[in-house]
Formats: C-alpha cells, structure tokens, sequence
C-alpha cells in the first residue's frame, strides 16, 4: 500500500505529461487541416512587363501579408516570353506559402507556361490550357516557328518546370512543340500511368517494363497541345476542376470566401502614366519646359516642371518593368552635352546633335516593350512605342513654334526674350541695317581688348555697345546682366566672345 501511494505522483505526472501530448499532436493536426488563409490576385491580361511587375509587386504585398495560399485568377492569351519566365522564376522560389493557378476561360501561351509552375492547377472542366508554341517575325514581315535553337531551350525549359511541380514533362514539352508525339504507358507491374515522346521512348533502358499505349490526341498532328480543363485533369496537367470561383475555397482548403487582393493607387497611376497618349503629353511638356530653363538657367518654373514630368515618366517605367538605371544615366549624360553645346561651346554642333540624340534613345529604351518583335503582338507594341516617342517630338517642335509666336506675352517665358531697344540716332553711326531693322555695326572694325556696355542681358549671347556701334557678342559661358561692363577675350571669325571687365 506504501508503495502504491509511493507511486501515485509519479503517475498523476505521467499521466499528465501524456495528456499535454495528445493535446498538442491534436493541436498540430488541427492546424494542418484547418482552412488556410487565402488570397486572390487577379491576372486578366496580356504577360507584358507592365502587367508582370505589378503582378509582381502584388504577390509580395500578399506574401508580406502573411496569406498561406495564394491564388493567381489566370485568364490571359499569354505574352512576352521574357516576363514569363521572370514570373515562373517568383512562384517557383515561393516556398513559403502554396500557389494555386485558377484558370476559369483561358490560359495560353505563356499563361499556361506560368500555370505548370504553380503548386495546384484549379480549372474549369471546359477552360482552355496550353498552345505555348513560340513564333517570330521574319524576313518577309511573316510570322513563322522561332530558330530551333531558342525552341530547345524553351521546351528544356517548360520540362523542368513541370517536372519541379510534379507534372507530366512530356505533355509540358508538347505545349511548345507542335511535332512532338506523345503517348500513354501503363507500367506493368503496378498499373502506374506516365506519358512519353518517341524520343524519351527511344532512348529507355527498361522499356519493357512498360506497356505501351495510343498517343495522346491533343499532342503531335502539326498543332500545340492545348486541351480542355476536364482533359487537363484526366492527363494530370492539372490537379482538379473547379466550375466557379465560389467552389474554390472549399477544393483548395481555403477560409470562405477569399479576398481579392485590389491594386494599389500607385499601380493605377502607373498604368495610366504608360498609356501612350499620356506618355506623350508628359514628354511634350518635360522637353518644352526643359527648352524654357535652359533659356534662363535657375531651378524656376520651368526647372521644376521639367523634373516633375521626366521624373513621372522613369519612375512609372522603372516601376512598370521597361526601364532601369541605364536609361535615366544615358538621359542625364545627354543633357549634360546639351548643357556643354548652350553655354560652353556655343552653336549646333556635335555636343548638343549627340546629347539630344542621346536624351531621345533614352526616353525610347525606358519605353520599349520589346527590341525585336516575334509575333504580331510584339511588331504592334513596337510600333506603338516608335510612334509614341517620335509623335512626342513632333508635338514639342509644335508646342516650341507657339512659345516662340507668343513668348514676349506669356509671362513664365517673357525673360528669355531680349528686351527691344529704343530707336537712337546715335546708334546709326557706322552701322548697318539687317531686314529685321535692327541695326548693328560691322564687326571688323572691333578688337580684342575693347570695352563695352551691354545693352539688356547677355544669355549668353546678346548685344554690347562699344562706343556709339552696336555688336552682337556671346560670353564664354556666363550669364551677364544688362548696363554691365564688358570686355572682348577673342574673335572667331564673325562671332566676338566677351567677359565681365
């Protein structure tokens, strides 16, 4: 009886540690099979590098959100195949939450691509999936299969994409290959299915372990595998049928109902400041209000403006995929020339021909889509951002003939005009008259070393009076403001360059 009692804490603890056990192995088990948190993105577009960085931007908002599950709602006829790999590469290095592809009417070429590498395939049992063949433009402006060199290394590619999500590599490779045979096999000894091409069936060391079977319909025939959500399914491409997004939080495992995750402002802005239409009014008023600063240099009205609307247009094409830090330094390195042309070595040289033809390619690079188009979709892209850049051009050479007509009434730009002088009889002495009426002397009869007034600002060419003849002059650089004394440095041929006495 001692012992018994001797015993009995010692079992009360035993009993005690194993209850605490079962509750956290029952703990355990129930958050395993408790409905995960979900969210849903939603993907109804063309694969560009716009859409693929704020799709990119929104996946880690939800991961940063603490979302288990997240949904990307697919209906897209594919895209760039560029931005789809770099989307493949983000659900792929998503380990720590399970990626669900909801495809409801469509998933092709690279948005099918996309979906293999998703953890689950949801699909509506008559959805469209596959046709992720690659064409490019030719020679001959038609559109043909791309060299085989580039089709093997995309069906390399899409094999090893299916094969990380458990899919059958082989139907995967017969999405991008339109010859590509592939048939059923049944293993003989446990009744397993696989699919194989006549290559890999060619090349197998233990065929006979296997039963072969008919080929697959959808695959071979001169066509792209492409096959219905139910057909997806019975081949294992896809791992169940959803009919709407209101079953789908139940098929998954997911809290009902599942929010949608709504872009931002910023990326409703960005989408906007890339519209063409808009892009061009941006470049229009940046260039005509960098034109006006440079007319009279200071961070005034027209600096700001300037900053303000080529800053809009890198900022939404960094944010909006096209653009890095090579294009916002190439435009910056442009201006920098231009700047050299206006106040250092004056007149239309090979400064300010090569700083603007830079500044120009650069806005083109931060735009462009595509370099070289492969499909129609890629020649009507390029085509858009060509006419964007060079519809902007026009529309600022415009904008500038406006200014110049007006400039003396609009008051942002009044102080770069020079101010007109005052008819003066003494002006007439050993001068000569110009078509405009403006009278001026000859400039041979000035030398270096010769002091002089200017008459209103030079920036930086302007006009100085040197006893009672009037010249026109340029400083070697420097702003100089009117009734200033000022002193010629050189002569080059007929232009006299002058500096403060």
């Amino acid at each position: 009886m001692n012992s018994l009692i001797r015993w009995f804490p010692f079992a009360i603890a035993m009993l005690t540690s194993a209850c605490e056990l079962a509750s956290i192995a029952g703990a355990d088990e129930a958050v395993v099979t408790a409905p995960a948190r979900a969210v849903i993105i939603e993907f109804h577009e063309a694969i560009t590098p716009l859409s693929g960085a704020i799709l990119k931007r929104r996946f880690e908002q939800a991961v940063a959100g603490g979302a288990k599950i997240i949904v990307l709602d697919i209906d897209s006829p594919g895209g760039y195949v560029s931005t789809t790999l770099e989307l493949v590469d983000m659900l792929e290095a998503a380990t720590d939450v399970t990626t669900v592809a909801y495809i409801e009417r469509e998933a092709i070429s690279g948005a099918a691509l996309l979906s293999l590498a998703a953890d689950k395939i949801a699909i509506a049992p008559q959805a469209l999936f596959g046709d992720a063949g690659m064409i490019m433009v030719g020679a001959d402006a038609q559109f043909r299969y791309v060299p085989e060199k580039e089709r093997s290394y995309l069906a390399q590619r899409v094999r090893t994409i299916a094969e990380k999500a458990g899919r059958p590599p082989s139907l995967a490779e017969a999405m991008v290959d339109k010859d590509l045979i592939v048939f059923k096999a049944v293993r003989k000894d446990d009744g397993n299915i696989a699919y194989f091409s006549e290559r890999e069936w060619a090349s197998m060391e233990d065929k006979d372990q296997w039963e072969k079977g008919l080929p697959v319909r959808e695959a071979g025939n001169r066509t792209f595998f492409t096959a219905t959500g139910a057909r997806a399914v019975e081949l294992g491409l896809a791992n169940l049928t959803v009919n709407n997004r209101t079953d789908l939080p139940a098929a998954i495992g997911a809290i009902d109902p599942i929010p949608v995750l709504a872009g931002s402002m910023a990326d409703k802005l960005i989408v906007f400041l890339n519209y063409p239409i808009i892009t061009g009014l941006i470049l229009i008023i940046g260039l005509v209000a960098l034109v006006i600063e440079f007319g009279a240099p200071g961070v005034g009205v027209g600096g700001l403006i300037s900053i303000l609307c080529f800053g809009l247009f890198f900022w939404s094409r960094f944010l909006g995929g096209t653009s890095g830090w090579f294009e916002v330094i190439l435009f910056l390195i442009g201006m920098c020339f231009v700047l050299l042309e206006i106040f250092v070595i004056p007149g239309i040289g090979v400064a300010g021909i090569g700083g603007g033809a830079m500044m120009v390619l650069s806005l083109f690079l931060a735009s462009r889509h595509v370099m070289m188009p492969e499909s129609s979709r890629d020649l009507q892209s390029l085509s858009i951002d060509v006419l964007t850049i060079l519809g902007s051009l026009v529309g600022f050479f415009i904008a500038m003939m406006f200014v110049a007509k007006y400039l003396g009434e609009l008051p942002m730009v009044s102080r770069l005009a020079l101010a007109p002088i005052a008819d003066d009889d003494s002006l007439l002495t050993s001068t000569l008259a110009t078509p405009t009426g403006v009278v001026y002397a000859d400039q041979e009869t000035v030398e270096v070393g010769k002091e002089g007034q200017t008459v209103g600002p030079l920036r930086p060419s302007g006009r100085v009076r040197f006893g009672d003849e009037l010249y026109d002059v340029i400083t070697e650089g420097d702003f100089v403001d009117g009734d200033t004394t000022v002193k010629i440095v050189s002569k080059r041929g007929n232009r006299i360059v002058v500096r403060v006495s």
